[in-house]
């Protein structure tokens, strides 16, 4: 999903890379910042990173804020769970797993980010780009738009909303098209092979405004009649608020397709066995999942999860913990059967540690690694109730502007005097900020393996793939209808910060 930080044009565009919302829409260069130290490469290649995390992290420590508040108030433990039903406001004197504290400042139906800051650039129609010179005179109406829009929302709202975009909106219906007919390709493919005769079935998670959907559908009736027929279409959607305007934007279409359903739930307590086959679809939805945060001790390299108090004064402190957390019990340990050669860029290798804690003011835990439990909870469902599910899952490998010295850290910004900012810490006030991770496809991969492809299903049903952005587009698009008069083709060349996850 959507934004990075606000800034000037750059009038010369070889790539472009979501995720990003600004009134002047930034280009971000040809490859972003490194999310986190050893996201892509593993810990202690390179002793001088390794020593610069040293000081990183003393100067962490030194900077840390204190709060005014009794520690000595009991404190009540909660989930996000527990807050969407009992809290309409931030709640205090709590303390909870860090994940909770991220979902319920996203996804609290009262204050959570999504419910009250959020707006989904959407144009009226899709754009002629045979009518732009190249990317950047495309970039720079899209912009201007921006900036309207923005204005709007200033003049009409004494709270400023974050207006963020997908690629789904501003490629569309192309982009929709792209999905719909790897969609249709697999289908008839399986069909032909006799793996089975099912009609063609699709779950939507996080629909956005639904254009997807409409998307998908409307290429099926279009150029698929005979598949389009027997497809049944549902969308899994967590926000009641974009839940109504799916269904209403669905409604209100001069051709409704009368075989779509919207579902209001989270896919992640999703209790309803699918035993037919079907493709599960997932567009930037899985960086938006929370994340639990986990340290090392140095000596045993023992993980310990992280909790988060929230202070009567609305304070916030981290403190960490033994594990006793199934969800993140079962994540460590899947990853470390699914991903033998995986070692956590956070932990150092041994001699370095032992080297390290002779010096001064050495910690006795490793830097932040925040690990993608609600993305293994999504796996798990997966694996669990649709057992004979293809996926079609794109998102963000690596993003710029994370929170520093730690890996795999999200992205968190909010909006600001018509800037987007982004801020050093998830410990933010619940509501007011975007929170988003780069994820690690390559170790997705391997879980996803783990968990949902089954001795039975799997030679059936063949590799598990990871691409890219540009690789999906050159096998899937329409690119003629996407091409500006230079040649440049945003459908190519933009969100090369994206991978796909296919099976």
């Amino acid at each position: 999903m959507r934004g990075l930080r606000a800034g000037s044009l750059s009038t010369r565009i070889s790539g472009f890379q979501g995720r990003w919302s600004s009134p002047a829409i930034q280009q971000r260069g040809l490859k972003a910042r490194k999310a986190s130290k050893g996201t892509d490469e593993p810990a202690g290649q390179d002793s001088k990173q390794s020593f610069k995390g040293y000081f990183e992290t003393v100067a962490e420590i030194m900077r840390m804020p204190l709060t005014t508040a009794d520690p000595n108030i009991p404190s009540k433990r909660v989930t996000a769970e527990y807050c969407a039903k009992h809290y309409t406001a931030p709640p205090r004197n709590v303390t909870m797993l860090a994940r909770d504290f991220i979902s319920d400042s996203l996804y609290n139906p009262a204050y959570g980010y999504f419910s009250k800051q959020a707006l989904i650039f959407s144009p009226q129609k899709g754009y002629d780009f045979a009518r732009f010179r190249d990317s950047a005179d495309f970039l720079r109406h899209m912009g201007q738009q921006y900036e309207d829009i923005e204005r709007e929302l200033d003049d009409v709202r004494s709270i400023p909303r974050q207006l963020w975009h997908t690629p789904t909106e501003i490629l569309k219906p192309w982009y929709g098209y792209s999905v719909a007919r790897h969609i249709a390709r697999q289908y008839a493919a399986d069909r032909k092979a006799r793996i089975h005769s099912d009609p063609l079935v699709i779950y939507e998670v996080g629909g956005g405004n639904g254009t997807l959907m409409l998307n998908i559908m409307d290429y099926l009736r279009k150029h698929e009649p005979v598949i389009y027929s027997q497809t049944e279409y549902n969308l899994v959607e967590i926000s009641p608020k974009l839940a109504r305007q799916q269904l209403s934007r669905h409604t209100s279409s001069s051709m409704p397709h009368a075989n779509t359903r919207i579902i209001n739930r989270s896919i992640l307590d999703w209790d309803t066995p699918e035993s037919r086959a079907c493709f599960v679809v997932a567009m930037e939805v899985i960086d938006n999942l929370a994340h639990d945060v986990v340290r090392y001790d140095f000596d045993t390299a023992e993980a310990y999860q992280a909790v988060v108090r929230v202070f009567a004064d609305g304070e916030f402190e981290e403190f960490y913990e033994p594990i006793s957390d199934p969800l993140i019990s079962d994540y460590l340990a899947q990853r470390a059967q699914a991903a033998k050669e995986y070692r956590s860029p956070a932990v150092p290798p041994q001699l370095y540690r032992r080297i390290r804690a002779q010096l001064p003011l050495a910690p006795n835990m490793t830097k932040a690694e925040f690990i993608p439990t609600h993305a293994f909870r999504f796996v798990q469902v997966l694996g669990e109730f649709f057992p004979r599910h293809r996926i079609v899952l794109s998102d963000f490998y690596t993003l710029p502007d994370t929170v520093p010295n730690a890996v795999d850290a999200p992205v968190v910004q909010t909006r600001f005097d018509g800037s987007m900012v982004p801020c050093d810490t998830y410990l933010v006030q619940p509501g007011w900020f975007d929170i988003f991770f780069p994820t690690n496809f390559e170790l997705l991969q391997q879980l996803y393996i783990a968990t949902c492809r089954k001795p039975t299903v799997s030679a059936a049903l063949g590799q598990v793939q990871v691409c890219t952005q540009r690789e999906f587009a050159l096998q899937n698009a329409d690119l003629p209808q996407t091409a500006t008069r230079s040649g440049e083709n945003p459908m190519v060349d933009f969100y090369e910060n994206n991978k796909f996850l296919l099976s």
